[in-house]
């Protein structure tokens, strides 16, 4: 049986007529790394900030390690919270700044020096203890905040988009050492943000998060693979999104048809009949470029209107020539197809089994 570190119960968070938390059920066992993603407004941060004790529920229950949390303000909740901005203290040191919890706690000097120094160095810190914050790095920083809130032993490490004030470099050095970090701590994360690329990067379960009420939560790859609705089709992801209607149904493969006319085949549910009104996701990677000369009579051929080169996420924006059809196609990282330029007309394929119609 699994151990839970925290539950919530049809929790609810009004502000005036607006419920920004709507009816949340969650559980998170204990050791996992799980992330909230979504847009800016969907609820994410008022509902981290439910879980800390900074604000009250209207409705529901919230339990943290076991222990039901009504009433219990944020200073004894067994949570700490990790901000985007960290909120160091520039008149301490680091170790000042890591101790500081456990100074507030009543724990003797000594004992929190070496609390401290022991917690800088599993962040990978050992010898910072005595040095002024303005004379570390951000991604130092970003680990003394963290060593800061760890030192305090909770149950729950919160962090609210902690990596969204450092420059793309360190951010994405930052993702691979929270993730190092927190598989050698085993302590729970609880992250919130909207960047799709570290939730999915860093997570063991996600919950994709829209006005106030999961859409859906589970692994990257269940999200990535298999989105239950269409938000999550759309927001997980690259993806070329289509209205379309079914035009006929073979086994577990369905064909639809777009307003335009473009027509290909899609995984969809079993419910849906000829003729249904649906919204069709093709990732830009489930399309197959093929050269003219290996193409069969019946591929569709595009016009590539614009090259969007960026390394290994490279694509190309193209248009149908029969439909005028506009998508997003990824270019392989074999560099086979480096010569390619607005212009060029290229053959495609769609793989039926990266598709998905809802």
């Amino acid at each position: 049986m699994h151990t839970l570190d925290l539950e919530t119960h049809q929790l609810v968070k009004r502000f005036g007529s607006h419920a920004a938390v709507q009816g949340v059920d969650l559980s998170i066992e204990r050791g996992q790394f799980f992330s909230i993603l979504g847009p800016s407004g969907c609820g994410k941060t008022t509902l981290l900030r439910l879980i800390a004790g900074f604000i009250q529920p209207d409705e529901g229950r919230l339990i943290i390690g076991g222990k039901d949390m009504r009433g219990i303000g944020p200073n004894q909740r067994p949570a700490t919270m990790v901000f985007q901005q960290l909120a160091l203290f520039p008149m301490m040191n680091v170790g000042e700044n890591v101790a500081y919890g456990l100074a507030r706690r009543g724990i003797s000097k000594k004992e929190r020096v070496a609390k401290a120094e022991a917690m800088l160095a599993r962040v990978g810190l050992p010898n910072v203890f005595s040095k002024g914050v303005d004379q570390l790095s951000g991604g130092q920083r970003q680990r003394v905040a963290i060593a800061r809130s760890l030192v305090l032993e909770p149950t729950l490490l919160l962090l609210d988009e902690p990596l969204g004030a450092l420059d793309i470099k360190l951010r994405e050095h930052m993702k691979v050492e929270l993730k190092k970090l927190q598989s050698e701590l085993g302590t729970t994360f609880i992250y919130i943000t909207h960047d799709q690329s570290e939730a999915l990067v860093l997570s063991d379960q996600v919950g994709v998060m829209n006005q106030g009420q999961f859409e859906q939560i589970g692994t990257p790859q269940q999200l990535y693979y298999s989105p239950a609705t269409p938000f999550v089709a759309g927001f997980v992801g690259s993806n070329n999104r289509f209205e379309a209607r079914v035009s006929g149904r073979r086994d577990s493969l369905v064909t639809v048809s777009t307003s335009e006319g473009f027509r290909f085949d899609s995984v969809s549910p079993k419910n849906l009949h000829v003729g249904a009104a649906v919204e069709a996701f093709v990732r830009p990677e489930a399309i197959q470029l093929i050269r003219a000369t290996a193409a069969t009579e019946h591929s569709p051929r595009a016009k590539i209107l614009s090259v969007l080169f960026d390394g290994a996420n490279s694509t190309i924006l193209v248009k149908e020539l029969q439909t005028g059809l506009e998508l997003r196609v990824a270019l392989p990282q074999t560099g086979v197809f480096a010569d390619l330029k607005a212009g060029d007309v290229i053959c495609f394929s769609i793989d039926p089994l990266q598709t998905i119609c809802l």
